[in-house]
């Protein structure tokens, strides 16, 4: 496997926010991590991206043990993330933000960089040649050089999911990236989501409360619930468990 979260275990002083979740993705699949309001998925999101520290428990990727990693260790380990809101800079253009996600492939010394000669050079065009794939890929062209605050919400979502992908990473995890989104917008999104697993192979972990999106897409399905594991398993068998109808979906999904 290519994440896995072993036993963690996270409080805020006396109020339990994960108690003993446990769960693997597999290399190459999509992930999903559903569950009501308050169950523990951005908790498990902000643990594995190494913004809490788990009271108990680990996690790893590729077999090695990322526990006590910084975030930043972590990104160039190959894990990068989204955010339910969106993190981008809005005065800057679309190419800007997303040659940002390309920090954590910078090689060039300081000398280089100021000269702007040789290594440097080379490494800019090979940026610019990855951040253009993604532009592709997400359909973005049109919007390339315009300042993101003055692009309609679906599109500055898009470029959230753009800026993470640019930095080549093994595992994507997606925090509510359809939230807020109309119905068009969801598809073009969850379209996309699927491209970059089938066409580029990434791994994802996606939180979604699109239940339509989620069992459409998803390989397999982690149901949380007052920061417990629930259910696990395929979408079809997912979504007819009745502790999952219970806690969550309210009736069953056909």
């Amino acid at each position: 496997m290519l994440l896995e979260v072993k036993n963690v275990s996270l409080s805020f002083g006396g109020v339990m926010a994960l108690s003993d979740v446990s769960f693997r993705v597999e290399e190459g699949t999509l992930h999903a991590l559903i569950g009501p309001n308050g169950s523990g998925k951005t908790s498990i999101f902000n643990v594995i991206s190494g913004i809490y520290k788990p009271q108990k428990g680990d996690i790893l990727i590729n077999g090695r043990e990322i526990t006590h990693a910084k975030p930043y260790q972590r990104a160039k380990m190959g894990l990068a993330r989204t955010f339910q809101n969106i993190e981008l800079f809005k005065h800057m253009a679309v190419l800007d933000n997303l040659l940002l996600g390309r920090h954590t492939q910078l090689r060039s010394g300081v000398l280089s960089s100021l000269l702007w000669i040789g290594k440097t050079l080379r490494e800019e065009l090979d940026h610019r040649e990855k951040v253009e794939k993604v532009i592709d890929l997400l359909e973005i062209e049109r919007w390339r050089n315009h300042p993101v605050g003055t692009l309609p919400y679906g599109i500055q979502k898009r470029i959230e999911l753009g800026r993470a992908l640019a930095m080549d990473p093994n595992i994507l995890l997606l925090d509510e990236p359809c939230a807020g989104m109309n119905v068009e917008e969801t598809e073009d999104l969850a379209r996309f989501i699927l491209d970059i697993r089938e066409e580029w192979g990434k791994t994802i972990l996606l939180v979604e409360h699109d239940m339509g999106v989620v069992m459409d897409i998803a390989d397999r399905v982690t149901v949380l619930d007052f920061g417990n594991k629930i259910a696990e398993g395929p979408p079809v068998q997912v979504q007819k468990d009745p502790n999952v109808i219970n806690a969550y979906l309210g009736e069953e999904v056909l």
